[in-house]
């Protein structure tokens, strides 16, 4: 199949408020220079030339970063940046990409993208999710990514493979039959899916055929293959977007199709791959002192240790006798937090005045 009839849909709606102050409601983690001179949605987009036509890149987003998003991608065709009326989850966001293509290529291949994970090895991506392509393509099945975890982490879900499919002209790669997904699980059932060996982390990366995927919808979400079928033949797409997606149910497409589809098979990536989950997270990009001082600025320390400082204006940082911080300073806000409660930033924005937010 050529490159032609591949699309992608980048789901770029988060709100990222584990990384305040310098993520808001209107730019959240996808929108920021975490790592460098581009944002997060930017690196994705450029992780697909040659793999994927820009003009069959579909961004969804939402009403708050729409303008945002415009701004930032001004090159893509504007009817290929989508804002949702409102939040419904994944699932029907999914399913109105999958109306949208399928107005243009009933018979196309879909990947569905976060917008806001970190992979910098290009090449192995592209490798990794041609074959998956491939694999949807011959095999009629919903393909799903999953990452190799390397600790027993109980903040992702788990796709527990079962035996090697056999694909047609797939043989080369190793594709396994999903057994289940497993919702996030407790520190000890983490430990023994990571002893097990057949867990992958389910980093929320999917690739399907358009016919695959309908058919699918039609079987389990009868609302959404009714939502897909409206889209396709409506003259006024806008319209119906408004009208009728509030009405969907609310529903991640994990709970609602993937733990329910007859065929679903998985590809453990072979790429890196990081989702940036908050602060500690961007530390391992970052330039760091002897004393394990990661910081994106100038800095100066005595007796500090282990702290994490990123400051968006050029104002020199100075640490004294401080041990395990995060530490962030933009135009308008500072923060100065415990490493151990990175995880609770998001907390914190909703005591915030709303100019904060």
């Amino acid at each position: 199949m050529s490159t032609s009839h591949r699309y992608a849909l980048i789901l770029a709606g988060g709100s990222g408020q584990r990384f305040w102050p310098l993520s808001r409601d209107s730019l959240p983690k996808q929108l920021l220079k975490l790592f460098g001179e581009k944002t997060l949605l930017e690196l994705t987009i450029d992780r697909l030339e040659g793999l994927v036509p820009k003009e069959n890149i579909i961004i969804l987003t939402n009403q708050v970063q729409e303008k945002a998003v415009r701004a930032l991608i001004p090159d893509l065709p504007a009817e290929n940046i989508v804002a949702e009326p409102e939040k419904r989850d994944t699932a029907p966001a999914i399913a109105l990409a999958v109306g949208l293509i399928v107005r243009r290529d009933p018979n196309a291949t879909m990947m569905v993208l976060p917008a806001d994970h970190l992979i910098q090895d290009t090449t192995e991506f592209q490798k990794v999710l041609s074959n998956a392509m491939m694999a949807a393509e011959r095999s009629n099945s919903l393909v799903t990514i999953g990452i190799k975890p390397t600790w027993p982490c109980p903040s992702y879900g788990y796709v527990e493979r079962g035996r090697k499919a056999a694909i047609p002209g797939v043989d080369h790669v190793r594709v396994f039959e999903v057994e289940r997904f497993r919702e996030k699980p407790n520190p000890e059932l983490a430990e023994f899916f990571l002893s097990q060996g057949t867990f992958s982390w389910n980093a929320g990366m999917f690739i399907w055929t358009i016919p695959a995927i309908f058919s699918e919808f039609s079987r389990h979400c009868p609302d959404l293959a009714d939502f897909v079928s409206e889209l396709r033949t409506s003259m006024d797409v806008g319209a119906t977007i408004q009208h009728q997606f509030g009405r969907l149910p609310k529903l991640s497409i994990d709970y609602a199709l993937m733990e329910q589809a007859s065929h679903v098979l998985n590809i453990e990536a072979t790429f890196d791959w990081d989702d940036v989950g908050n602060w500690t997270s961007v530390g391992g990009y970052l330039q760091k002192d002897e004393a394990g001082n990661c910081h994106n600025c100038a800095l100066s320390e005595a007796e500090s240790q282990d702290n994490l400082v990123f400051a968006q204006t050029n104002q020199h940082v100075a640490l004294l006798g401080v041990k395990d911080l995060i530490v962030v300073a933009t135009k308008d806000a500072l923060l100065i937090a415990s490493k151990s409660h990175a995880e609770s930033i998001k907390k914190l924005v909703d005591s915030l005045p709303a100019k904060l937010r």
